[in-house]
């Protein structure tokens, strides 16, 4: 069996990414965004509201308040990031908030946060729905749950190379599922003990006084905050939505909002509802098992529902849809890393490559790096969830606390709109949250994993600056030599002259440089004077994320390819030679540009095809990987087709 048959039935059949069908069959209405984005804030109620509970330690009375907060919060960063959503519709979410807001400099910082927490989201879903499925599991299942880890994100990564929608139609089920049990065991669990939630605050307060005149309020105070910010992995997931906008089905402002509501109030009754129950049903850790698992077991129980076996089962089945909603939310990463990547690679922050799609018009490159970092930090961490929440939370209060401060800047500047008072107070408020969670994690979590996380981000910071201050250069020496052939002087001739079939052709691959291409005919017009008669111009554009995901970018690239293959036509027809264009878009430019040149040449039997490549004075792995090489994959696929292909060095 082939290669490209194997791929295909493992990846699907390749897409048209310049039919306008598929685009509008790949969008995703406010109800799938909700499963495919919004399972990332949904699944943290599965750790999230645990860790704020222990972090109470005896002090469990506490908890009312910790219930209150959550749900608050999360209506708060919910509404501020409506706003990112408003005035960024094409995506990009924290990054673009900082990058056009705040500066480039803190907009790569947001960036690399962002990936950082892509990537913990995929370990720490997986790590914790591994976790919920242990926990009806005998204790000697526990060696093994990295390796189950390993499977389930190997699993994601082909589902996701499949496509987004394939992806997120096999996961619905398991979504409802959750959101059902869950939503059942809630009520119940509140309504079996509704008698003693008249005492509840009174009886909160009391204590609370009580614990202040051993510890002071200062100490009350610093314990609250400390479980509230412990609590931070909660609220991860809630820019999902502002970072993928440009996935959503038309129109993207609004779906993106009733998205983002459909979060906010599912996120803010499970997590603030689980709480609760720990409150009411005095839930205390059992070795093995998660908090979630203890507390559902006592209300499971108390239903009444049959023997001990039917208990067990109907457990099994709330953890089981518990893990499979962590394994939709570790989805999300698979979504939204590679999506930041795409953005960061259009600001030259990182290789190009990651704006690729590949024939599923999926930015293959990112979901493969996503996975494999997500494995390595498992491995690292040994899936330890209290671990990875605290990585988890700085990533995502970084991102948080600067794109809020960038909403900050923007409606001070933009005093003059009638809304600013109420925006600007909003994104305060939001701003202060989330810069004291971040503050305190760092602060009481730094000996603890803190430090790895900001380690973390300088180093990827420092990594996308090396590659920028590359391309920078690079995209120098390129306009040098665009300025060194910029003034070549068209000729007199008026009229167009037509291509012969049968006389010489030269067959020109251009991109998106004039220089380049003049370079090139030049070249050839130097190097073997009167032997060709026709002068072929080809352009293949690559359809990448950024230019499938804006709106009206397709045209916009189609526009650009048209008018750089018009000038070279121009030229060469203003000096009386014969010239025609070619243009082709496609997810795999090789793949095009090869599929071009066999239809050139069976028109033009008599064709050499030509085209320039970059020569870096010191070539390596890491300029190689920095810039494509597609001129020597095209004329590898040529020559074994028979066809000739000659490569002229460009030195930059």
């Amino acid at each position: 069996m082939k290669n490209k048959k194997i791929r295909e039935i493992i990846l699907g059949k390749a897409l048209d990414p310049m039919q306008s069908e598929t685009r509008h069959s790949m969008a995703l209405v406010a109800f799938l965004a909700w499963v495919g984005l919004g399972a990332d804030g949904l699944s943290s109620s599965a750790y999230g509201p645990e860790e704020t509970f222990r972090a109470l330690g005896a002090h469990t009375h506490l908890g009312l308040y910790m219930a209150l907060a959550t749900a608050v919060t999360v209506f708060i960063i919910a509404l501020a990031y409506n706003q990112v959503i408003e005035l960024f519709p094409t995506g990009g979410g924290g990054y673009r908030v900082a990058t056009k807001l705040v500066g480039p400099y803190l907009g790569l910082v947001s960036g690399c946060a962002l990936i950082l927490d892509y990537v913990l989201t995929i370990a720490i879903s997986i790590a914790s729905g591994v976790d919920a499925l242990a926990s009806f599991l005998p204790l000697g299942f526990q060696p093994y749950k990295l390796w189950a880890e390993a499977f389930f994100i190997a699993l994601l990564i082909v589902m996701n190379l499949r496509g987004l929608k394939e992806a997120i139609q096999i996961l619905l089920p398991i979504f409802l599922g959750f959101v059902a049990t869950h939503l059942v065991l809630i009520v119940y669990g509140i309504v079996a003990h509704a008698s003693n939630l008249p005492q509840l605050v009174p009886s909160t307060i009391t204590e609370t006084k009580e614990l202040a005149q051993h510890i002071g309020w200062a100490g009350v105070a610093g314990m609250l905050l400390l479980a509230y910010s412990q609590g931070g992995g909660t609220y991860t997931g809630l820019e999902a939505v502002s970072n993928n906008v440009n996935l959503l089905a038309e129109p993207r402002v609004r779906t993106g909002k009733m998205t983002m509501f459909y979060m906010a109030l599912s996120l803010a009754i499970t997590a603030g509802g689980i709480i609760l129950l720990y409150l009411l049903w005095n839930a205390q850790p059992v070795a093995g098992e998660t908090l979630n698992a203890t507390t559902f077991r006592s209300i499971i129980a108390s239903m009444g529902l049959g023997g001990e076996v039917l208990n067990h089962v109907v457990l099994a089945v709330v953890l089981a849809f518990e893990a499979g909603l962590l394994f939709v939310a570790a989805n999300t990463g698979f979504l939204g890393g590679p999506s930041v990547l795409s953005n960061m690679a259009s600001d030259s922050w990182v290789p190009h490559q990651f704006r690729y799609l590949s024939t599923r018009l999926v930015t293959q490159n990112g979901i493969l790096v996503m996975g494999v970092a997500a494995l390595a930090i498992l491995f690292w961490t040994g899936g330890q969830v209290t671990l990875l929440v605290v990585l988890y939370s700085i990533s995502v209060f970084l991102t948080f606390a600067i794109s809020l401060f960038g909403l900050c800047l923007y409606w001070w500047r933009h005093r003059k709109d009638e809304r600013w008072v109420r925006r600007f107070l909003l994104s305060l408020t939001g701003f202060v949250i989330c810069a004291g969670i971040l503050a305190i994690l760092l602060v009481e979590r730094f000996t603890q994993g803190g430090w790895a996380t900001a380690l973390i981000i300088a180093a990827i910071a420092g990594l996308c600056i090396f590659i920028r201050n590359h391309y920078r250069e690079t995209k120098r020496a390129i306009q040098s030599v665009d300025q060194v052939f910029e003034d070549q002087p068209f000729g007199p001739v008026k009229e167009s002259v037509d291509p012969e079939r049968e006389a010489q052709t030269a067959v020109f691959i251009v991109g998106t440089s004039r220089g380049g291409g003049l370079h090139a005919l030049l070249w050839v017009l130097r190097m073997f004077p009167g032997h060709f008669k026709n002068f072929l111009f080809v352009n293949a554009r690559t359809v990448d994320a950024h230019a499938y995901g804006g709106e009206g970018a397709l045209e916009k690239m189609r526009e650009n390819a048209a008018e750089t293959l018009e000038f070279f036509v121009d030229f060469c027809q203003s000096h009386g030679m014969a010239s025609a264009s070619y243009i082709g878009f496609g997810t795999d430019a090789v793949e095009e540009v090869t599929r071009m040149c066999e239809q050139i040449n069976s028109e033009y039997p008599n064709s050499i095809f030509f085209t320039s490549k970059l020569i870096f004075a010191s070539d390596n792995w890491f300029t190689r990987l920095l810039h494509n090489q597609a001129a020597l994959a095209v004329q590898r696929r040529l020559h074994l087709e028979g066809l000739q292909m000659v490569i002229l060095p460009m030195k930059v």
